[in-house]
């Protein structure tokens, strides 16, 4: 990684615009930092970079190319997962809570056993950071629960018009599929027409998002960014889901 740039506490990122993979070996890898600094967090993802990065490693900065996105009104609500909404909806003992014990969904988004994959990138940094940009207003939870008890969620950032899917998890079949549901429902009422979905995965695939040009999602980013019809502070429940019905 001789081309990287390591990043000080006061260093500034490399634009993306201009800094196009600077180790071709390592595409869509921006910076390195030792860790993660104060600010550093919430002027990244102003500028299409996120950290992932596992223990023992230092922090990596990525901006990849293609980028993975979620256009809302692309979201595939497919037959199964409409059922899924209606028994939801019906189920007293069923609720979404929107920013309640947001460490407990990313402690979740931590620990939940996936296939295929082992162990995590949310380190405690990615927590502390994160939590930090949740008590400033710019990264939400939200909390799929069943009886009081949480069932799946997912956490985002969000600055302006634009809203980056960071994680989800779940317990129970569909939970996940139910809160991202529910975030394209907010988004699709709220002007937002881009969720950043960072990596190409099936999953995501199967639910509508799709792959851009990294300029096309830098451009989309920026303009976004100056939105100022969002509602603020979030605060919905799931009768917000009936949007997909």
């Amino acid at each position: 990684m001789s081309n990287i740039t390591w990043l000080g506490a006061k260093d500034a990122f490399p634009n993306p615009m201009d800094c196009q993979d600077p180790d071709p070996s390592v595409p869509g890898l921006i910076a390195v930092s030792e860790r993660i600094y104060p600010g550093q967090l919430a002027r990244a993802y102003q500028m299409g970079i996120f950290p992932w990065y596992s223990d023992n490693q230092p922090v990596l900065w990525w901006s990849p190319n293609p980028r993975m996105v979620l256009k809302p009104a692309h979201f595939k609500c497919h037959h199964s997962l409409k059922k899924a909404i209606r028994l939801f909806l019906q189920d007293p003992h069923k609720e979404i809570l929107i920013d309640h014990d947001f460490g407990a969904v990313v402690r979740s988004c931590a620990t939940t056993k996936r296939n295929g994959q082992d162990g995590t990138w949310i380190t405690h940094e990615i927590m502390d950071a994160y939590t930090q940009l949740h008590e400033q207003g710019h990264v939400h939870s939200i909390a799929v629960m069943e009886e009081k008890r949480l069932i799946g969620g997912l956490y985002c950032v969000a600055f302006g018009g634009m809203v980056f899917g960071e994680s989800m998890f779940s317990h129970q079949t569909d939970a996940s599929k139910i809160a991202l549901a529910t975030l394209a429902a907010w988004c699709s009422q709220n002007h937002v027409e881009m969720i950043d979905c960072q990596q190409e995965t099936a999953h995501l695939d199967s639910l509508g998002a799709e792959p851009i040009a990294r300029n096309e999602f830098l451009a989309h980013l920026q303009a976004a960014l100056k939105q100022t019809n969002i509602e603020i502070p979030w605060n919905f429940d799931k009768a917000i889901l009936r949007h997909w019905l």
